[in-house]
């Protein structure tokens, strides 16, 4: 007998080395661009190192330890098993999404794919399910949709709950609709299966499980603390090197006129959906690194100064959601040992981009009237090193309490139904 041999499609391959002549191509213009204007190279590498050096270093480096820490000593275990009572049917995820839920939500990206890469590496949870976590905990933190966009780049208090609700609503409806089409319990993986246990019981439960957990790592704190930092500090590095080459190869395309092709077709796109095409500079910056996207939507150039503040809003909500290339390379730098396909974040980024958009417009007029309010006293401080952490921490610690609260009140009701069924 003949085997018989199974032919790939021949547009796979094609789509493969068009990408790549693609990446080919991209790296020799920002290249050719970088020994043409090497000031403009300098000047934009020396902001990203800034950005990198007083905002994300303090912001996310304590947290890539703590997670590490809490991973080591069964916390997240504990947590999960405690959650899951509400994970499961608001996201169909194991309840150990739910402490990722919390610290993506309250430190930003990419600790959740910090997080969910990990989760992934112990069986809690599978690709899909990882995929789709990722998808709900790529966020900014509070402290810089509030501080830097809102009361930084807008410079109005009016703009808080609009940022937030279309930014952290979207992310919750992302979740919502990803739900749809997950797996089932008989797809979990095996460490990821629901309990049957109510109440006191669900408690033990966690405690053991968290005791398990600790048992089955068996390191020292000593051995556990210096690894910890160890990799923190080399993640840390793979993301300021990304935010430093985003920043640089912005700033060139920009000076060089290369995406002033892009920025009016995107304006011809947004004018075809009843969009203003004054948004289109912003949305193009916004498309590459979320800080410059952010200030260029509340800035009053490029175009920005003929848009309402309602409009200037849908861009930073796009904006935002989005997160930019940049962010989009650190996640795929931290998933990449995970089997995560880029596809599905990609459509997941650009989905909750779509519906932040949404929501602005929607809630805009109900707080428009706010705009001559007073700002939050803590908003308006410097933000420093001890500053930030402490402000993420705590909204941390409020996201995870609000978690709990929610999932004491799906125990009660899980006890109350067990009662009625025995």
């Amino acid at each position: 007998m003949v085997a018989k041999t199974t032919k790939q499609p021949a547009f796979s391959g094609i789509s493969r080395i068009g990408a790549m002549l693609a990446v080919g191509a991209t790296a020799a213009t920002i290249g050719g661009l970088a020994l043409a204007m090497p000031h403009t190279a300098l000047q934009a590498s020396l902001r990203g190192v800034s950005v990198w050096w007083d905002v994300l270093f303090p912001a996310l480096f304590p947290f890539f330890v703590l997670s590490e820490l809490l991973l080591g000593f069964g916390i997240v275990h504990l947590a999960g098993t405690l959650m899951d009572p509400l994970m499961r049917p608001l996201f169909r995820l194991p309840g150990a999404g739910g402490f990722v839920v919390a610290m993506g939500f309250a430190s930003g990206y990419p600790v959740g794919a910090r997080l969910t890469s990990r989760l992934m590496e112990q069986g809690l949870v599978n690709r899909e399910q990882g995929e789709r976590l990722v998808a709900i905990t790529t966020t900014s933190d509070p402290i810089f949709l509030i501080g830097a966009v809102c009361i930084g780049f807008f410079q109005t208090p009016a703009a808080i709950p609009v940022l937030a609700i279309a930014h952290y609503g979207g992310a919750i409806l992302l979740g919502l609709i990803g739900r749809l089409g997950g797996s089932a319990s008989k797809d979990l993986p095996i460490r990821a299966q629901p309990l049957r246990t109510h109440g006191a019981g669900r408690i033990k439960a966690a405690i053991a499980a968290m005791h398990h957990a600790r048992l089955a790592d068996g390191r020292p704190f000593g051995a556990m603390l210096q690894q910890s930092i160890q990799s923190s500090l080399a993640l840390m590095f793979v993301v300021g090197g990304l935010v430093v080459f985003f920043s640089a190869s912005l700033e060139l395309l920009v000076n060089s006129g290369v995406l002033t092709p892009l920025k009016n077709a995107a304006g011809s796109i947004l004018h075809l959906f009843g969009l203003p095409s004054g948004m289109s500079p912003s949305l193009v910056n916004g498309v590459f690194e979320v800080t410059l996207g952010a200030r260029s939507a509340a800035s009053s150039t490029e175009g920005a100064s003929l848009l309402s503040m309602g409009d200037r809003l849908a861009a930073a909500a796009f904006i935002l959601s989005w997160a930019g290339l940049s962010v989009h390379a650190q996640v795929a730098g931290l998933m990449g040992q995970t089997g995560w396909r880029y596809g599905p974040f990609a459509r997941a980024r650009l989905l909750h981009g779509v519906m932040a958009v949404v929501i602005a417009y929607l809630i805009w007029p109900y707080f428009s009237a706010a705009g001559s309010a007073s700002y939050p006293t803590w908003a308006t401080a410097t933000r420093s090193a001890p500053d930030a952490f402490v402000w993420t921490l705590a909204a941390a610690a409020g996201t995870l309490a609000l978690l709990a609260a929610a999932g004491a009140v799906a125990l009660a009701v899980d006890k109350l139904s067990g009662r009625k069924r025995d």
